[in-house]
């Protein structure tokens, strides 16, 4: 079917397909996200115990804590998190937080693929490819913060692109900067996509006003980029602002800004790394294939002189290679996905008309600023089990590509002969490509069905399920045998009389399901790693609460209190 298909306003039964799968997908990921309490690690950690501290505190100020992620991962998922606490008094709508931004990612890539001027259909496949991806699947019934970031970042992308073929309005250049502003808020990683984007803007915005043959149109530019920065100062300038005055650093303490960024940045080095990250990324059920890829890898590396192990290059404590391929949000791989999208960007750099017809200057130079965003991803974030997550902004950047590419190949082969052929043309290579295109979607979107089906922690069917499982035990699904050890601490808790509860924990302790069973409870640190925010005295409590090793609670239990442990948690009480 040609482009009349689109102009005529009706839909094709491929396209209706396309539609229903996707609606189909989102409606189902909606139901898991309503019923699912929230699960999801790190938010156990400090994604959640953030809003609850800001709750309590009545502020947006820093506090005492031994987790220094709690105060210092930039916090605008939690911002939007804590709006929810305030109006609903609970966690029963957090899950609508990601998935609101899934929504908005699936809009993002129909509109980028509309203003390649790809039409109907290509904007449905953009859309499909991009909702069955099963990190995207995971992560909308979560209460992680990877598709809030690609949402900003997506932003970004069609903002940019408007500029391409018109000179930016004031209102756009305020959109951009919020945009901007709202990605760095939320996951600086982010930043490594929204960087390249608006430095093609910014191009595009001289070549429009003809800033060879004026002089001033390179002031105008150059007042407008200011303007950008300006405004995402206003959105970030504030939180950036609270830890430069507590860590002497924008970015935080030398834990943080050494854990995650790479600290080597030599040839060999990232090569390495993005072969890791790709390897990863792309890892299927095939176990003899992961294991000898990963073996090719650690071979090259240690060719080159790199050791694959090597912690400036590798997050602390883990070691490539890891199985990515089952659905589990922290680090299921997007193979389809992201092979389709490699394929994709290598034709529109090489041969843009193949993708898209309509603006092929266009299409090329949004490919190089995707390539560019991932180049620098490789360069500049460590290795990591849980990387995948993390890329998923290079993902939404990416799926237009595979929209209009597969719906120009469809497109050829419908305009030629019963079997794709044209004079000149090799009809049987159009044909094979066409079916390899339809089985590689047909697998996406099984890929999608059973991450939502069976994907961990929240899924249909099977243990665990959202319909079948407790909401508490829902909870610990990671970590089972701890659901009993938080009820036994309130308990213990509510015995003595307690009301201002001591914390004593470590960097990866849950937190937050100590807010869920002592609700009405003063909590306070006994430990900070923040230089200018003291914990409290042990001896201002009327109990202390402990979670994990029980040598760091001992230290801080005053002489003469009774401890008591059951499982992860122990209780410590003054005597009566």
């Amino acid at each position: 079917m040609g482009p009349a298909a689109t102009d005529l306003g009706y839909a094709t039964r491929a396209e209706r397909l396309l539609a229903v799968a996707v609606g189909g997908m989102l409606g189902v990921e909606l139901v898991v996200a309503l019923l699912a309490e929230p699960n999801n690690v790190d938010s156990q950690t400090y994604h959640l115990p953030k809003v609850e501290h800001w709750v309590a505190q009545g502020d947006l100020q820093l506090w005492a804590t031994a987790i220094h992620r709690q105060v210092t991962i930039p916090p605008g998922a939690e911002y939007l998190l804590l709006h929810l606490r305030l109006l609903t008094g609970g966690d029963a709508l957090y899950n609508l937080v990601q998935w609101l931004a899934g929504v908005g990612c699936l809009l993002i890539v129909t509109r980028i693929v509309a203003q390649f001027g790809g039409g109907r259909r290509a904007q449905l496949i953009a859309a499909f490819v991009a909702g069955t991806t099963p990190m995207v699947v995971l992560q909308a019934t979560s209460t992680q913060t990877d598709l809030v970031a690609a949402a900003w970042t997506g932003c970004v992308a069609t903002l940019a692109l408007d500029g391409l073929r018109r000179q930016a309005s004031i209102g756009t250049v305020l959109a951009l900067g919020a945009a901007t502003g709202l990605t760095a808020l939320t996951k600086t990683s982010g930043l490594l996509g929204a960087g390249p984007l608006l430095v093609l803007w910014g191009l595009a915005q001289l070549r429009l006003a003809g800033w060879l043959r004026r002089p001033g149109a390179v002031l105008r530019t150059g007042a407008a980029s200011l303007a950008i920065l300006a405004v995402a100062g206003v959105v970030v300038g504030p939180f950036l602002a609270r830890i430069t005055d507590e860590f002497g650093h924008p970015l935080g303490p030398p834990r943080l800004r050494e854990s995650i960024p790479m600290q080597r940045h030599d040839p060999a080095a990232v090569f390495v790394n993005r072969l890791r990250v790709g390897h990863t990324a792309l890892d299927t059920p095939l176990a003899p294939l992961r294991a000898g890829t990963a073996a090719a890898i650690v071979a090259v590396a240690e060719a080159i002189g790199v050791d694959p192990q090597d912690p400036e290059i590798t997050f602390h404590r883990t070691e490539f290679p890891v199985p990515a391929w089952y659905p589990d949000e922290d680090r299921v791989a997007f193979p389809l996905a992201g092979g389709l999208a490699l394929v994709a960007g290598v034709l529109a750099l090489a041969r843009p008309r193949l993708v898209a017809p309509a603006a092929p200057g266009a299409v090329r130079a949004y490919a190089a600023a995707v390539g560019a965003a991932l180049l620098l991803y490789f360069a500049m974030i460590k290795w990591q089990p849980w990387g995948n997550r993390l890329l998923l902004f290079c993902v939404i950047l990416a799926v237009p590509l595979v929209g209009l590419w597969l719906d120009a190949l469809f497109r050829r082969r419908a305009d030629g002969g019963p079997d794709g052929s044209r004079p000149g043309d090799s009809g049987g290579r159009r044909s094979v490509a066409t079916v390899a295109a339809v089985a590689v979607l047909a697998t996406a979107a099984l890929s999608g069905v059973l991450a939502v089906s069976y994907g961990f922690p929240r899924r249909l069917v099977g243990a665990g399920s959202v319909f079948t499982t407790d909401p508490w035990d829902t909870r610990f699904l990671r970590r089972p045998h701890w659901a009993a050890d938080f009820r036994w601490a309130a308990e213990e808790v509510r015995r003595a009389d307690a009301h201002r509860i001591g914390l004593v924990q470590q960097n990866v302790t849950w937190e937050y399901p100590l807010w869920l069973v002592l609700p009405e409870h003063d909590i306070v640190s006994l430990q900070s790693v923040l230089p200018n925010r003291p914990p409290a005295d042990p001896a201002s409590v009327d109990a202390i609460v402990c979670l994990g090793e029980r040598d760091d609670c001992t230290e801080l239990v005053p002489d003469g209190w009774a401890v008591r442990y059951q499982g992860y948690v122990g209780v410590a009480t003054p005597p009566s």
